[in-house]
């Protein structure tokens, strides 16, 4: 399955605790993660993630004065098997796509994988790959 999720990017402090409480606040309003990627900067870290309810999780965070943004992204629950990624990425280059950033991570045993993929046009790429 492939389909266009909301990503939510936060702006936290880069500090001990921080993700923690960001994360506890999640499960108080009972909202699941599903796909998780941090950098950090001195000042602050950029948390992304995709979640089970973004517009819960949106109001969370804007309660707590947390800056947040919201993108689209592409959730492609794919093969975990070497060349995977590689069709992906030769079928967006081949429509002139831009991969802006990815993340995903899966069990070594797992049949499947989650990539959250940020495209220069996501609708553009959704098409692209479902061809």
């Amino acid at each position: 399955g492939m389909h266009i999720a909301t990503q939510l990017a936060l702006f936290i402090e880069n500090k001990p605790g921080t993700l923690a409480r960001v994360c506890d606040e999640l499960e108080t309003a009972k909202v699941n993660i599903y796909a998780i990627c941090t950098s950090d900067t001195i000042d602050y870290s950029v948390v992304r993630m995709v979640v089970s309810d973004t517009r819960k999780a949106l109001l969370l965070f804007e309660e707590h004065g947390t800056l947040v943004i919201e993108s689209d992204v592409l959730m492609i629950d794919g093969d975990n098997k070497p060349g995977s990624l590689a069709k992906i990425a030769h079928k967006l280059a081949g429509a002139k796509v831009n991969i802006e950033y990815a993340y995903c991570a899966t069990s070594p045993d797992a049949r499947k994988g989650l990539l959250i993929l940020c495209p220069s046009e996501c609708r553009k790429a959704l098409k692209v790959l479902n061809t």
